[in-house]
């Protein structure tokens, strides 16, 4: 069960910090012109459904991995909407 538990959590962190990287360029640069807010809406929609999941079935690594990923996909559809007004 412990070694279940660390390939979950290491599993999560990496899927979750994987946006860092975007989200590092996008507030930097302030340029959302190459994002698909598609993508966004449905991968935000596809996490949160992970953190409700993983609370149904009292699985931590999952819960707060997604919870993560759920923070940052919503500051970068935040960051899109906010910076392709100043774009236009």
């Amino acid at each position: 069960m412990l070694i279940e538990n660390i390939l979950g959590t290491v599993a999560g962190i990496l899927t979750s910090v994987s946006m860092l990287p975007q989200l590092f360029k996008v507030v930097k640069q302030r340029d959302v012109e190459n994002i698909s807010v598609v993508m966004l809406v449905v991968l935000l929609c596809g996490v949160s459904l992970w953190v409700i999941y993983g609370f149904m079935k009292n699985e931590w690594p999952i819960i707060i991995s997604n919870a993560f990923s759920v923070v940052l996909n919503a500051t970068l559809l935040v960051c899109y909407f906010a910076f392709k007004k100043k774009q236009k």
